[in-house]
């Protein structure tokens, strides 16, 4: 079993990581720029927690094989990977109201915890609560290595 964000201790050295981020970290991958990683993790949180609704999206990702590959392997993640539309915006905000707001999302997710529902995953389908713990660890710890943080 990976890591989860309902572990105090692993939350928490997320939270930390994420601190780091600064307006002029720039990414090793991909088009977004600090301050939109910071809200794109927070919209997915919101999106764990049925605050943001995102449409399902038709696709193999609900077969048990990839939940495995993507949510339970060790294998990290591939760069560059489409995201859901709802996941992406134009944030008008600084770094420090950003890491507030994921600060507080990833606070909401931590009080529902892993004996609490959580909304049906745009592409993965229904997830149990420990497999999201365990998604919305990867996808922090995915994006914040993103920003060599």
């Amino acid at each position: 079993m990976g890591k989860t964000v309902f572990d105090e201790t692993e939350r928490q050295a997320l939270l930390e990581r994420a601190m780091r981020v600064e307006t002029g970290t720039k990414p090793k991958w991909g088009q977004m720029n600090s301050v939109k990683m910071l809200r794109h993790l927070s919209a997915s949180f919101e999106m764990a927690l049925g605050e943001l609704p995102c449409a399902s999206k038709p696709g193999p990702m609900k077969n048990w094989l990839v939940h495995w590959l993507v949510i339970d392997s060790p294998m990290p993640w591939p760069k560059g990977t489409p995201t859901a539309p709802e996941l992406i915006s134009q944030p008008t905000a600084g770094v420090e109201e950003e890491q507030q707001r994921l600060r507080a999302a990833l606070g909401r997710v931590a009080a529902r915890g892993p004996s609490g529902q959580y909304a049906e995953h745009p592409a993965f389908g229904k997830l149990s609560s420990a497999k999201w713990g365990r998604l919305i660890w990867r996808h922090v710890d995915h994006h914040l290595r993103q920003f060599g943080v």
